[in-house]
């Protein structure tokens, strides 16, 4: 029964969550373009609301890519400039350092939500529900960092790296593999899986359509003036205009 349920967890599901994922994203971008938005509050609270989006997209944003780089790349590749325990203490204190900074926001974006009249009104239950699923899956994280560091020798890490290189690469390992990790740590990774099942039906999906391109555009400065305007100040704006390019 126990091989049963792991399998059915860390075999079949994660495939069920990624099919979703991906399908669900591509179908709404398509059908639904209108709910596509973040759906910003800011008017409500604001000063609550600075503090709390700079803390927890700061922390979120470093988890996801430390989570991203220190389970999928190869063991092979990391372990040429440095070791495995090296490895997961960097990870045990950088993701330390970030995940209180992204509890922290995200407790202020929760308490708003919850406790200001206004912006619960204008909140769905799919808002409230993704807010207190990444509350609990940010409490389990800092959970397993004690147990992270009750192992030192990296073991656990490679476990869960080779579980998720498997399932990315359609090999997933044995269930039984995962049987013997503390429950934290299976907690996080089912609760991690939910995310991305349930991601396509909440305003999680404006990470699809973040401005990264804002990078690199060129910045442009709109100014006003009061003095009449000559052949040559409008011939130099319409030529500026014609060059610049989003």
């Amino acid at each position: 029964m126990r091989d049963s349920i792991f399998t059915i967890l860390f075999v079949w599901y994660p495939y069920v969550c990624l099919t979703a994922f991906l399908l669900g994203s591509l179908i709404r971008y398509d059908r639904e373009q209108y709910s596509w938005k973040a759906s910003s509050s800011q008017i409500l609270r604001r000063k609550q609301l600075t503090w709390g989006s700079n803390l927890f997209h700061f922390g979120i944003l470093f988890l996801l890519f430390g989570h991203t780089v220190g389970l999928l790349t190869p063991t092979s590749i990391y372990t040429l400039f440095m070791t495995v325990e090296l490895k997961q203490l960097v990870a045990v204190i950088a993701g330390g350092v970030a995940g209180v900074a992204c509890f922290i926001g995200l407790s202020l974006l929760l308490h708003r939500r919850l406790f200001d009249v206004r912006i619960r009104a204008t909140s769905t239950r799919m808002d409230i529900a993704v807010l207190l699923i990444l509350w609990v899956q940010l409490t389990l994280g800092l959970i397993t960092l004690p147990y992270s560091l009750a192992h030192s020798d990296g073991s656990v890490m490679l476990i869960l790296a080779h579980w998720a290189q498997g399932i990315l690469t359609l090999h997933p390992v044995e269930a039984n593999t995962l049987q013997g990790l503390a429950w934290p740590y299976l907690m996080h990774l089912v609760l991690g899986m939910t995310l991305f099942l349930v991601f396509p039906f909440s305003r999680l999906v404006h990470v699809w359509s973040a401005p990264v391109w804002y990078l690199g555009r060129r910045g442009y400065q709109v100014v006003r003036t009061r003095r009449p305007l000559t052949t040559k100040d409008i011939s130099n704006s319409a030529r500026q205009t014609a060059e610049w390019k989003p």
